[in-house]
């Protein structure tokens, strides 16, 4: 796993022009649109068991 991954488009505007922000781990900033902002990896999602999963409807 790579020490840091980086985004490839500002989540607010699209655009590719981001750097590193100085606020620390995860923290982006965006040159276009003048927003600074944070990721973080929250885990990995468990695996399906069955197409009966709560919440989901069937088609």
């Amino acid at each position: 796993m790579s020490e840091r991954a980086a985004p490839f488009h500002c989540p607010y505007c699209g655009d590719e022009d981001l750097r590193p922000h100085e606020q620390g781990h995860g923290a982006w900033e965006c040159r276009a649109c003048s927003r600074a902002f944070q990721l973080k990896f929250l885990g990995l999602l468990a695996p399906e068991t069955s197409d009966n999963t709560p919440g989901r409807e069937q088609i």
